[in-house]
């Protein structure tokens, strides 16, 4: 019977952190006038811990975005002069995004703030159990990943 609670709660749970995750860095971000929101900001970090260089519907897979939002999102930080868009001989429509050096200096300027985020959020938490947590979170992840459909 408590099982079945649990799993009941567990969607809204994850649901409700998220969203308080979500609205806590973007609450940071506004305070401290950065120049970016955070999901830019975790472009411009997937961009940098993959060598700089990836496509735009990579970038949709990772962060589980459709092609419309992402490529908004993109828009704006191209426009910005936060990456840059290079024509991808393969197809005239496809780009590779590498970060510029403004893009740089911005995620450099915001890391610190990032880890700050991150140490409120798992403040208590003890390394045990964000491993855990981690590892569960990916086995739903894998779950359902499949199962939604989205236009990457």
């Amino acid at each position: 019977m408590y099982r079945e609670y649990l799993k009941g709660r567990i969607g809204s749970l994850i649901y409700i952190t998220g969203t308080l995750i979500r609205g806590f860095s973007t609450q940071t971000f506004t305070e401290k006038e950065f120049e970016l929101t955070p999901d830019q900001y975790v472009i411009l970090n997937l961009l940098l811990e993959n060598d700089e260089i990836m496509y735009q519907r990579q970038l949709a897979e990772i962060m589980f975005k459709d092609r419309a939002n992402i490529s908004r999102i993109i828009d704006i930080m191209h426009r910005n002069g936060l990456i840059e868009k290079i024509p991808d001989s393969n197809g005239r429509r496809i780009y590779k995004l590498v970060v510029t050096e403004k893009g740089k200096e911005i995620r450099n300027r915001v890391l610190p703030t990032d880890k700050e985020l991150r140490a409120v959020i798992t403040e208590n938490i003890s390394e045990e159990e964000l491993n855990s947590m981690f590892h569960i979170l990916e086995k739903m992840n894998k779950n359902i990943r499949d199962k939604v459909k989205l236009q990457i």
